[in-house]
C-alpha cells in the first residue's frame, strides 16, 4: 500500500514516527493509502531548513521572486487535470469542482506576482527640516498553514502564495484526510525554482498542530477548520507571541425577497447548497424565503431542479455531486437530519441511506430538503456541512436580516432581489463578513481579501489580497537626517548649490 511522507529540504522523504492514517477513496469507502503522522523533530528539522533558505530568499529583489511565482503559476496550470483527479481521488468532489479548487487557489498565486507594487511601502520627504521617513514591510521569517480536506489547492496557495511572495518560507499543514495535492503543489513550487527548503510540507494530527503553535522559529501561523480549533489555534498560538488568522465554520443563509428572480434564485441555491456535497465553507446551506407565498413561489422553481440532480462518483461527468470525504462525516450529516426531524422540521426531500450501484460502499449522501426550521433548532445553530438545506421562514425584511447577523456565525450571506435600495439596506446592516447581491456565493477575487466575522474567524487579518500582504509583513519605518558634515570627505560628497 502506498504510503505519503512529508517534503522536507526539497525532497520526499518516509516518515520515522510508527503512526499513520488511512486514506479512503470516498467513491468506494476502500482504503487506497496511508498517511506517516509526523513527529515535532520532522518539525523541528523543516523549521531549520527553512529558516536558513528564507534568510537567503528575503534578500532577493522582488523581481526575482516574482519570476517564480509566475512560473509556478505556469506549472499548477499545466498540470491541472493530473491534480483535479488526484483531488477528486482523496476528496470525493467531482472533477469540475476540484478544477475549480485549483482554479481559484492559481488566482491567488497570480495576485502574488504583483507583490513587489504591494510590499513598496510609503515615504514622506521633508517631514521635518532635512528629515526624511519612510517606511519597509519585512517579512516574519517562518510561518505556518494549517488547512483543511476541503479544499487541499485553493486554500494551501492561499496561504503559501502570499507568505512566500513577501519574503517569508511556509511549513504547510495539510489535512490528512487528503495530502496528495498539498505534497504535489510543493513539490511543483520546487520545480518552478523556489530555493530549497523555502516550502515544506509536514503531514500530522494534533500532535503536530501543536508543536506548529509552540515552536519559537515560527512566527505566524494561518489556519482553516471548525470553529471550536480555529478558536483553540489561536488562543494556543497567540499566547506564544505569534500571529494568527484562523478562518472557523459558517452557517450561511441565502435571503429570498418577495421581488426575487425565483428561478434564477432557485438555481443559483441548489449550486450554492448542494455543490461539491455541501463541504464548503462558503456554501449556501439555509434559504431564507421572506413574506407570505415566497416559500412557495421558490419551492416552485426550486423542486423540479432538485430532483433533476444526480449524485455520481467523482469521475462521472454528469454527476452535480459526489460522495462526502468519510464514513464518519456521512454519519454525522444523516445523524444531523435526524435530529432535525426529531426537532420538528418537515423533511420534504430524504438524503438518508443514499446507496449507488456498484458504489454500495461509498460515503454518498443524497440531497436533503427540511422546512420549517426554526432559529431555536440545534441544527439551525450548528453547521451541519453536508448536502442539507433549510428553510427558515421570515415574516418580514426585519427578520431576515436577524436571522444571520443574530447566529454565531458570521462567514456569507446572500440577498435575493430587484430592489436596489432594499439590496444596499441590507449590506449595510448585516453582520456578516461577506456578502452577496443575487450572487450566491460571495467569495471575494483575490485582489480583495476572505474572512468572516463572530465565530467564523479569529484574529483581525483576512485571507489572501492586500489582507494577506499585512498578515505576513510587518513595519519597518526609518526616520533619516543627514546634517551637513565639516570634513573634507563630506563636502566632497554633498555639494554646496545656490
Amino acid at each position: 500500500m502506498k504510503t505519503i511522507g512529508h517534503f522536507i529540504d526539497g525532497a520526499r522523504v518516509a516518515g520515522t514516527s510508527d503512526r499513520f492514517k488511512d486514506i479512503f477513496d470516498p467513491n468506494t469507502g476502500a482504503v487506497q493509502s496511508r498517511v506517516n503522522l509526523a513527529t515535532p523533530a520532522e518539525l523541528d528539522a523543516a523549521v531549520i531548513s527553512a529558516a536558513d533558505a528564507q534568510r537567503k530568499w528575503a534578500q532577493e529583489n522582488p523581481q526575482r521572486r516574482s519570476r517564480i511565482m509566475f512560473r509556478y503559476k505556469q506549472l499548477v496550470e499545466d498540470n491541472m487535470e493530473d491534480l483535479a483527479h488526484m483531488l477528486s481521488s482523496e476528496h470525493g468532489k467531482v472533477i469540475a469542482d476540484s478544477r475549480g479548487d485549483v482554479m481559484r487557489g492559481i488566482d491567488v498565486i497570480e495576485f502574488a506576482c504583483g507583490v513587489p507594487h504591494g510590499q513598496k511601502g510609503e515615504h514622506t520627504y521633508g517631514a521635518g527640516p532635512g528629515i526624511d521617513v519612510y517606511s519597509l514591510r519585512k517579512p516574519l521569517g517562518v510561518v505556518a498553514g494549517i488547512t483543511p480536506f476541503n479544499f487541499p489547492a485553493m486554500i494551501p496557495m492561499w496561504m503559501f502564495g502570499m507568505a512566500i511572495s513577501t519574503g517569508n518560507a511556509c511549513i504547510l499543514k495539510p489535512s490528512e484526510k487528503d495530502p496528495s495535492v498539498p505534497m504535489r503543489l510543493t513539490e511543483l513550487f520546487a520545480e518552478a525554482g523556489g530555493p530549497t527548503g523555502l516550502l515544506q510540507c509536514i503531514n500530522g494530527d494534533k500532535e503536530i498542530v501543536d508543536a506548529i503553535c509552540d515552536h519559537p522559529t515560527i512566527k505566524a501561523v494561518s489556519f482553516v477548520g471548525s470553529s471550536d480549533i480555529a478558536q483553540y489555534v489561536y488562543a494556543r498560538a497567540t499566547a506564544n507571541g505569534k500571529r494568527a488568522q484562523c478562518m472557523g465554520g459558517a452557517k450561511n443563509h441565502g435571503i429570498i425577497m418577495p421581488d426575487a428572480n425565483m428561478e434564477q434564485a432557485a438555481k443559483d441555491i441548489l449550486g450554492a447548497a448542494y455543490g461539491s456535497a455541501g463541504e464548503r465553507c462558503m456554501a449556501l446551506p439555509v434559504v431564507v424565503p421572506v413574506g407570505d407565498g415566497t416559500a412557495e413561489k421558490f419551492l416552485e422553481a426550486f423542486m423540479p431542479k432538485l430532483e433533476a440532480m444526480t449524485v455520481g462518483t467523482s469521475t462521472d461527468p454528469d454527476a452535480d455531486y459526489g460522495p462526502v470525504v468519510t464514513q464518519v462525516h456521512k454519519e454525522s450529516i444523516e445523524a444531523n437530519i435526524d435530529k432535525a426531524v426529531e426537532e420538528g422540521a418537515t423533511l420534504l426531500v430524504d438524503g438518508r441511506g443514499f446507496t449507488l450501484q456498484g458504489h454500495e460502499g461509498g460515503f454518498f449522501v443524497g440531497p436533503t430538503l427540511l422546512d420549517n426550521v426554526t432559529p431555536d433548532m440545534e441544527t439551525y445553530h450548528d453547521e451541519i456541512f453536508g448536502p442539507v438545506l433549510q428553510i427558515v421562514r421570515a415574516k418580514n425584511f426585519e427578520e431576515a436580516v436577524a436571522l444571520p447577523s443574530n447566529h454565531q456565525y458570521g462567514n456569507g450571506v446572500a440577498i435575493f432581489t430587484q430592489n436596489g435600495r432594499v439590496a444596499r439596506e441590507f449590506a449595510d446592516r448585516v453582520e456578516v463578513g461577506m456578502v452577496g447581491i443575487n450572487v450566491p456565493i460571495p467569495v471575494p477575487v483575490a485582489y480583495h481579501s476572505f474572512g468572516g466575522w463572530k465565530r467564523s474567524a479569529f484574529g483581525d487579518a483576512n485571507q489572501y489580497g492586500m489582507e494577506g500582504l499585512r498578515f505576513y509583513t510587518k513595519v519597518k519605518t526609518v526616520t533619516q537626517r543627514w546634517p551637513e558634515g565639516e570634513t573634507e570627505d563630506s563636502a566632497f560628497i554633498i555639494p554646496h548649490f545656490g
